[in-house]
C-alpha cells in the first residue's frame, strides 16, 4: 500500500479549489499547487529503467524540485549539510528562536517580503548588538537564521531559528572570546531590544508607504490608528527563546538536517484522507508530556488553504548567514577563528560523506539501474499558435 502524500490531496481537490478561490490565489501559490500535483508523475517526464542484475523494469518520473514540495527537500538538505561541515568550530553551539506576536503574524501574511525580511535582519542585528556589548560578551559573532512560518497545525506562525557558535572574535580580532559555560546571552535583554527595534522599523516602513492593509486591518493605513494599534505591543513580552547548547557538532548537523529544508508539513505526518477530510499528527506545545502529541482532521479545502499560507515570495531566501558567517567573509573568519582556538583545519572525512551511489537503484536487489529510454515531459500550450505565413 502506497503512503499518503500531500500531492494526493492536491490532485484530488486542487482543480475544484482553484475554481473556488479564483482571483484569490497568488501566482506563487498556483505554481506551488501545480508543482506538488505534478511531482514524480508522467507530466514531468522521466526515465525507463532496467536493472543491471535482475533485469527488472522500472519507471522513474522526474521531481518538481520546488522548495515547498515535501518530496523534494531531502537530497537538497543533505547536499547543503555536507557543504557546511567545514564551517563548524570546536565550540558549543546555541539555538535561539525569535517569534513575532500574534497581531504581527496576521499583518505579515499580507506583507510577507517586508515582514519576513525585518524578522531576519532585526533578529540578527539584535544578537550581534548585544554580543558586541562588553557588558555581555564583547565579541563579534556569527549567526545562521532559518525562517519557519508555520505552527505544527499549519497555522501562520512566523519565527526564525538561529544557530550561533558559543563565542566570537574579540573586537580587535586578536583572540577568541568564549561565552559562559551553558549560557549564551540574556534572553530578556535580547527580547527587549528585538521588540523595540522591530516596532521602530514598522513605524518607519509605514511612513514610507511600504505596508499594505486589507480587510480588518484596512483602517491601519492611517498613521495615528497604526501607532495606536502598535502601542499595546510595546508592553507585552515578545518570545525570544534560547535552548541548551547542542551536544557537539554532530548534533548541530543533525538539527540542521531537520530544519534547514523543512516544509510546512511532511508526508510522514499524514494519517488518512477520506470523505471526512485530511487527518494528520501535530504537536500542541502548550501541553506537556504524551498529551502534547495530538491528531487533527481538516477538510481538504482548509488543509490546502493552510498549506498555501506558507508559500514564500519568489526569490525570498529562507536561510541567511550574518556576522562572521556572512557569505563573502565566512571562509576568512572561520580560518581566523580556528587559528585563535588552536584547532586543526577540517579535512574531508571519507566516512562522513556518503559513497557515490547510482542515481537509480533497483527496488528488488539494490543493483544499479540502466537508463534504456528518456520519457519527455508533457508539452503544455502557453499561448495561441502563431499564424502560418
Amino acid at each position: 500500500m502506497s503512503r499518503l502524500e500531500v500531492a494526493d490531496i492536491f490532485r484530488a481537490h486542487g482543480p475544484a479549489y482553484r475554481r473556488q478561490e479564483h482571483g484569490h490565489l497568488s501566482l506563487g501559490q498556483l505554481k506551488v499547487m501545480s508543482a506538488v500535483e505534478q511531482c514524480r508523475s508522467a507530466q514531468l517526464g522521466g526515465h525507463a529503467l532496467r536493472c543491471s542484475a535482475c533485469g527488472q523494469a522500472q519507471i522513474a518520473y522526474n521531481s518538481c524540485r520546488n522548495r515547498h514540495c515535501p518530496k523534494c527537500q531531502g537530497s537538497a538538505a543533505q547536499r547543503w549539510l555536507h557543504a557546511r561541515c567545514a564551517d563548524l568550530l570546536p565550540v558549543d553551539y546555541y539555538h535561539v528562536v525569535f517569534t513575532l506576536p500574534a497581531p504581527l503574524s496576521a499583518l505579515s501574511y499580507t506583507n510577507k517580503e517586508l515582514m519576513y525580511g525585518l524578522l531576519f535582519d532585526i533578529a540578527s542585528d539584535t544578537l550581534r548588538t548585544i554580543a558586541a556589548d562588553r557588558k555581555h560578551l564583547g565579541a563579534r559573532i556569527g549567526v545562521t537564521l532559518v525562517l519557519h512560518t508555520w505552527g505544527s497545525a499549519l497555522t501562520h506562525h512566523p519565527h526564525v531559528h538561529g544557530i550561533v557558535p558559543g563565542g566570537g572574535l574579540a573586537l580587535d580580532a586578536e583572540r577568541w572570546v568564549p561565552c559562559k559555560r551553558g549560557f549564551f546571552l540574556s534572553v530578556r535583554v535580547l527580547s527587549r531590544l528585538f521588540r523595540r527595534r522591530f516596532l521602530e522599523a514598522l513605524l518607519a516602513a509605514h511612513g514610507r508607504g511600504q505596508l499594505r492593509f486589507f480587510g480588518e486591518h484596512a483602517e491601519l493605513a492611517d498613521p495615528a490608528r497604526f501607532a495606536a494599534w502598535l502601542a499595546p505591543l510595546r508592553s507585552i513580552e515578545w518570545v525570544v527563546y534560547a535552548k541548551r547548547p547542542f551536544a557537539g557538532p554532530a548534533a548541530v548537523l543533525a538539527y540542521l538536517s531537520r530544519y534547514t529544508h523543512r516544509v510546512a508539513i511532511s508526508n510522514s505526518r499524514l494519517l488518512s484522507f477520506d470523505e471526512h477530510g485530511v487527518t494528520f499528527r501535530y504537536k500542541d506545545y502548550r501541553a506537556k508530556g504524551r498529551t502534547r502529541h495530538k491528531i487533527m482532521t481538516l477538510t481538504a479545502e482548509e488543509f490546502m488553504r493552510r498549506f498555501l499560507l506558507h508559500v514564500l515570495p519568489t526569490g525570498f531566501h529562507r536561510m541567511r548567514h550574518y556576522g562572521l558567517l556572512a557569505n563573502p567573509i565566512r571562509q576568512k573568519n572561520i580560518e581566523l577563528a580556528r587559528t585563535l582556538l588552536s584547532a586543526p583545519p577540517v579535512r574531508a572525512d571519507p566516512s562522513a560523506i556518503p559513497a557515490s551511489r547510482p542515481t537509480f537503484v533497483c527496488y528488488h536487489c539494490g543493483a544499479p539501474m540502466l537508463i534504456i529510454q528518456i520519457l519527455a515531459r508533457a508539452q503544455h500550450i502557453r499561448a495561441p499558435p502563431a499564424p502560418s505565413t
